[in-house]
């Protein structure tokens, strides 16, 4: 396929941007892609007449508006569950689980889809319905990142529900299990919120490297064991990160 050499010219100027490179002088424009500078200049003059480059008042260049609008354009374009549907249902064929994706609201988290594993015995989920953050593997994953005081005005007079023995009953123990799930980078839902059944989640990035919502795989502790719950998890790893790809996260 022919390259359109002057195209080929100014987007590689474009690609001299970025967090270390933010303003530029037209004479290291011309020396890091090898042209004169006469015609540096001139490509110069036509991306910024389409304002994708800018010139401030010391004769720097720097990346234009004009970028920024049609990044925006594009990350409005992304809809997180049509991006997240096809590595959900890929882990559910490979696991025969049932995988959640799920966003926090305010203090709780919120079912926005669903995949119903082949070999899955729970149904107490769906589409729409809400679950606490103390009890659920999600509930932590997406609370766990949250800034400190943002957490510290989200458990004022949050109320830690009892739904099994096993449930975290108040504050202190809830802030523990959130550093182990920094730390594991992977929350567990241990039989708190429904006896007999196991989840583990994992974080959705966004394109700015914020947690957005939360995938989980949930198990039943008669069929799937120890063992097979971590190999599950791995492949959650795996899914999660794919998703985050797809929402143009970059991992470091």
């Amino acid at each position: 396929m022919p390259i359109i050499q002057s195209l080929d010219r100014a987007l590689t100027i474009l690609d001299l941007f970025d967090e270390h490179n933010r303003v530029l002088k037209i004479t290291e424009i011309s020396a890091r892609v090898g042209l004169h500078k006469s015609t540096v200049h001139s490509l110069l003059k036509t991306l910024q007449h389409h304002r994708y480059i800018e010139q401030d008042e010391n004769g720097l260049y720097r990346l234009g508006m004009r970028l920024l609008e049609k990044g925006q354009l594009l990350l409005q374009s992304f809809d997180i569950r049509e991006i997240a549907r096809g590595p959900m249902e890929a882990l559910s064929v490979k696991t025969g689980q049932t995988v959640h994706l799920v966003i926090r609201d305010g203090a709780e988290g919120v079912y926005i889809d669903k995949v119903e594993g082949s070999k899955a015995a729970i149904r107490y989920s769906r589409i729409g319905r809400r679950v606490p953050l103390h009890s659920s593997a999600v509930g932590k994953m997406l609370t766990a990142y949250v800034p400190e005081a943002e957490l510290k005005r989200l458990l004022e007079g949050y109320d830690y529900s009892i739904h099994t023995q096993h449930t975290i009953s108040n504050e202190p123990a809830f802030l523990k299990e959130l550093s182990s799930v920094r730390n594991a980078g992977i929350a567990y839902d241990r039989e708190e919120n429904e006896a007999g059944v196991r989840c583990a989640a994992a974080p959705v990035y966004d394109h700015s490297g914020r947690i957005t919502a939360a995938i989980s795989i949930s198990t039943m502790t008669s069929t799937v064991g120890d063992e097979e719950l971590e190999a599950f998890v791995h492949l959650l790893q795996e899914t999660s990160e794919q998703i985050s790809r797809g929402l143009g996260h970059r991992s470091r």
